[in-house]
């Protein structure tokens, strides 16, 4: 008969994981990103995935203008134990440079991940993750489906109110109320 003892396990936090990175730990071509305090790695990007992120780079970037800083596929730092890199985030704009610091929540507009294999993942861990941050907004494209979910009302068990979106429907981020996105437009 088999026992199974659960054993402790290390979690790190922000400052160790990047004194980690800079000692070298991570090989220049690794890709990981530190989600409650376990150092996790992350999934190839593929076709679907990356046209998904660069149409929405694009769409936000000629849409928004100097209204929020588009960041694709860089960190944002949620203490003690979570830097997770969103595909891409909307920043607030600030007079300090982001070059100097990475954003943390309170400068996050919206969050984005876009899931071609990593769907459930993203379900369950990113957005209670983004939720307890309180950041305000999450999008979660669908690649494979080519439909996006909206979060919103951040909670500390998750977001309270979710939206399926697909084809032709519209959708407009919160912090932007004046600005629409076919949702197709994303996945063209």
């Amino acid at each position: 008969m088999a026992i199974q003892a659960e054993r402790p396990r290390r979690l790190f936090t922000v400052d160790e994981y990047h004194r980690m990175a800079e000692a070298g730990v991570f090989g220049p071509e690794e890709r990981v990103e530190l989600i409650e305090g376990e150092i996790l790695e992350m999934s190839p990007i593929g076709p679907r995935h990356a046209g998904c992120v660069i149409n929405a780079t694009r769409l936000f970037v000629t849409r928004l203008a100097d209204r929020a800083v588009v960041s694709p596929q860089n960190p944002v730092v949620i203490r003690p134990r979570s830097e997770p890199q969103p595909d891409l985030l909307l920043l607030r704009p600030r007079a300090v440079s982001y070059s100097r610091e990475h954003p943390n929540p309170e400068d996050v507009l919206l969050a984005v991940e876009v899931a071609d294999t990593m769907v459930r993942f993203d379900r369950l861990v990113k957005t209670r993750l983004y939720s307890r941050a309180a950041i305000a907004e999450f999008w979660l494209f669908l690649a494979q489906e080519c439909a996006l979910e909206v979060y919103r009302l951040p909670g500390p068990d998750g977001y309270t109110e979710m939206t399926r979106l697909d084809g032709e429907a519209v959708v407009s981020p919160l912090a932007f109320p004046d600005v629409w996105f076919a949702v197709a437009d994303f996945f063209a």
